[in-house]
């Protein structure tokens, strides 16, 4: 029988990884398995000259990341949930099937943000390359979808 025990669930504080994280919790309580919350900052492509007083680094970027996730992983193991939290500097999709192996997840649930059209084609689709690439299975949670949990 497949054992879920770990459920990677990368956040980015958007609508569809809040989401992505009740599905988690759910997922969770009924597997007994553990959460791994993982928030990715891209790396900032920088000019040579900068006009600006100040550009957030990814330190700063990085730093802001984590207090936000620890807030989201804190009300989880308030919940009774087992969880930890992560935030890695790196090209997201990349990233995440790092952390897939690392963690030794066997389940990651995400959400996406369904871009079509040129967008998509130019900024890629970070879930579609999880998807694509996982070696577990991953659940993709949309914004705007029926909803299953309560």
């Amino acid at each position: 029988m497949f054992k879920i025990t770990t459920i990677l669930c990368p956040v980015d504080f958007s609508d569809a990884s809040r989401k992505a994280v009740q599905y988690a919790k759910e997922f969770s309580r009924s597997m007994e398995a553990s959460l791994y919350l993982l928030n990715v900052v891209e790396p900032r492509p920088m000019a040579v000259d900068i006009s600006l007083n100040y550009v957030p680094l990814e330190a700063d970027l990085e730093k802001a990341s984590m207090e936000d996730l620890e807030v989201i992983m804190q009300e989880l193991i308030h919940g009774g949930f087992k969880a930890s939290c992560g935030v890695e500097i790196g090209n997201p999709a990349d990233v995440i099937l790092d952390k897939i192996d690392e963690c030794n997840a066997n389940l990651v649930i995400m959400g996406s943000h369904g871009k079509k059209g040129l967008s998509r084609l130019i900024m890629g689709s970070v879930a579609e390359t999880v998807v694509r690439k996982a070696n577990c299975p991953v659940l993709i949670v949309k914004t705007e979808e029926k909803e299953f949990i309560e």
